[in-house]
């Protein structure tokens, strides 16, 4: 705050409290208390609403536990109930689209931070930009296009004759895995360029000099140094992507439910929001354990993310 009100005076500084105040306790504290408080209260007629039978309970949150359906893990077969089944299948390919995207933005920000020139960078950040300046419904649309039966893919794999016959891609959750990696791809490249830039690169040559094979060299020295760009980009792809709507409706199938359409049904086609209220809390609060599991994994804390 000292620096603030150094750098920039008094009113200035005045505007960015108010201003950040105002966006957490209007856009973010309060909306979030009143569903966290409506998720304890019964869906109830408007006439009954304060009345005797508006009272607090868990009967929302139970409601995940209905409607049991057959599912096979490791050869075994088991009832598990059907919403169940979707929230923990949105955290699992969550994760899994978060492992991908840093398999693929690792070896690019590394070329961008440490091997390409310079003056080359702001070019290829821009190539890399354009994708976003298109909104995200018509690149999810794009991708939809693109997996069709009919679409663009399935002609030029039997144009070159690695296939026979079309293959139904738009089926499971490859699709909507495909859509989430590549939307939110940049959201793990920027964090951990930007911890790779910090590093000096003095640090690497050091260790080829000292005859360090390069994969030693990314193990010993690169990744430890860009555990807070992990870190923060592990946090933003899950959180976005197991919060994503879009994405999975418009490239899923019927059986690769996402648990923010569960959210979106109960909401607005079944009008209780005070049940979807719950199972968005659900879902808020598996994202907070991963991040809190994150931070303890990278050994980083919440200012090191904030970065």
């Amino acid at each position: 705050m000292h620096e603030l009100l150094k750098r920039y005076g008094t009113g200035l500084t005045g505007a960015f409290v108010l201003l950040t105040a105002f966006w957490l306790l209007i856009l973010l504290i309060l909306p979030n208390l009143t569903m966290f408080e409506s998720s304890f209260r019964p869906y109830l007629p408007v006439v009954d609403v304060g009345g005797p039978k508006d009272v607090y309970s868990l009967n929302n949150y139970a409601q995940i536990l209905g409607n049991n359906v057959d599912v096979s893990l490791f050869g075994l077969t088991f009832p598990m109930p059907v919403r169940v089944k979707v929230f923990l299948l949105t955290i699992f390919w969550s994760a899994a689209v978060t492992v991908i995207t840093f398999i693929l933005a690792y070896p690019l920000a590394y070329y961008l931070a440490k091997v390409v020139s310079p003056k080359s960078v702001p070019t290829l950040f821009l190539l890399l930009f354009v994708p976003l300046w298109v909104s995200e419904v018509l690149r999810s649309f794009a991708w939809w296009i693109i997996l069709s039966l009919k679409g663009p893919l399935n002609a030029v794999l039997t144009a070159v004759g690695l296939i026979d016959h079309d293959i139904r891609w738009i089926a499971g959750f490859s699709p909507v895995i495909i859509g989430l990696v590549y939307t939110y791809v940049l959201f793990m490249l920027f964090p951990l360029y930007n911890a790779m830039q910090s590093l000096d690169s003095n640090q690497i040559e050091a260790a080829e000099d000292l005859g360090s094979p390069w994969w030693r060299t990314h193990l010993r020295v690169i990744l430890p140094h860009s555990k807070p760009g992990i870190a923060s980009g592990a946090v933003m792809v899950f959180m976005l992507s197991a919060g994503s709507l879009l994405v999975p409706s418009l490239l899923g199938s019927t059986t690769s439910g996402w648990f923010t359409q569960t959210i979106q049904g109960i909401m607005m086609e079944s009008s209780d929001w005070n049940t979807g209220a719950a199972f968005a809390f659900m879902l808020l609060f598996a994202c907070t354990m991963f991040v809190s599991l994150m931070m303890r994994v990278f050994g980083v804390k919440l200012s090191d993310i904030a970065k």
